[in-house]
C-alpha cells in the first residue's frame, strides 16, 4: 500500500464550492473552484487544511481520497 503524499487528493469546500489539492512531480497544486491552478508549499496546504480539521470554520467540508498506484 502506497501511503506517500502523491497518493492522496484533498477536497476542501462548502455546499457551494470545492477546492482540490494534490501533489505532483513539481510539488503541491491547488485547483480553485473556478479551475485556476496555484502552486503551493506543504506549509500552505497545511494552513488551508488545519481550520477544517480543527472545526474552526464550521461550514467547511473535508474529503480525502487515496489512490494506491504501483
Amino acid at each position: 500500500m502506497n501511503l506517500s503524499n502523491k497518493s492522496y487528493t484533498i477536497f476542501i469546500g462548502t455546499k457551494n464550492f470545492t477546492e482540490k489539492y494534490y501533489k505532483d512531480k513539481n510539488g503541491w497544486l491547488k485547483i480553485s473552484a473556478k479551475g485556476n491552478k496555484f502552486r503551493m508549499t506543504a506549509e500552505q496546504v497545511l494552513n488551508h487544511l488545519l481550520p477544517a480539521l480543527a472545526d474552526v470554520k464550521k461550514n467547511l467540508i473535508l474529503k480525502v481520497e487515496h489512490q494506491d498506484t504501483p
